[in-house]
């Protein structure tokens, strides 16, 4: 027991290195998710054939493929043949944000859906345009709409961000591996990874929780689409 709790103790503040690119990862993959999810959603609801096409084929995609697969394909494949020189942290960041668009935008859209379609038309009729109804009217109440699901999709992805460790990023696990393979004290390391994920997610989850109590409009329901 002795020798396990001086393994973490000098092990820790390595981890936490790892914590805090597990955490860049992580809220790199969400604003990415976030600006891909809301140009998707919109093109998916108010978009024409050939777009919806398009971006339902995105969606598809990054939906159905496991993301230990789109690590290969971006990091290996994509990114080597193209010649673009990523860095493994960053690379993840960008296909777990790619991933996450895909489940965001469906989140936008149901959002997008459930709101009355009379507030699409009456900012028609007051001149507005589509783009200025979108980004005046829909888009401040889908934001406020969206973020239980948002908080539960940021979980989801904290936890695909563990897969990072398998291209060489150095963040949680895979220091977690190199201590553990190096003093063969795997239990209580792992076991120390665990818990730096589980704060992790009650840190990000409390913040939406708080930010959601913030934004919320006292009285506010939507009724769905009308």
């Amino acid at each position: 027991m002795l020798t396990s709790l001086n393994v973490i103790a000098d092990a820790l503040p390595y981890l936490l290195l790892g914590t805090i690119n597990t955490a860049g990862i992580v809220i790199g993959a969400m604003l990415l998710g976030l600006g891909l999810g809301i140009a998707i959603a919109v093109g998916l609801v108010y978009g024409n054939r050939a777009i919806r096409l398009l971006l339902g084929f995105y969606v598809w995609f990054f939906r159905g493929v496991p993301v230990l697969v789109l690590l290969f394909l971006f990091y290996f494949g994509l990114f080597t043949f193209l010649g673009l020189n990523f860095n493994a942290v960053f690379s993840v960041a960008l296909v777990l944000g790619m991933t996450t668009g895909a489940y965001q935008a469906n989140i936008f859209k149901g959002a997008i859906l459930s709101l009355p379609r009379g507030q699409f038309k009456a900012a028609s009729a007051l001149g507005m345009s589509d783009l200025q109804a979108i980004r005046s009217i829909i888009l401040p109440q889908i934001l406020r709409l969206s973020i239980p699901a948002w908080s539960n999709e940021y979980s989801i992805i904290l936890k695909d961000s563990a897969l990072a460790f398998v291209i060489g990023a150095p963040e949680i696990m895979a220091r977690t591996q190199f201590v553990a393979s190096r003093t063969y004290q795997h239990l209580p390391l792992y076991l120390t990874a665990g818990l730096l994920y589980f704060l992790l997610t009650w840190l990000g989850v409390s913040a939406l929780r708080k930010l959601e109590h913030r934004l919320r409009i006292p009285g506010y329901t939507h009724h769905g689409a009308q």
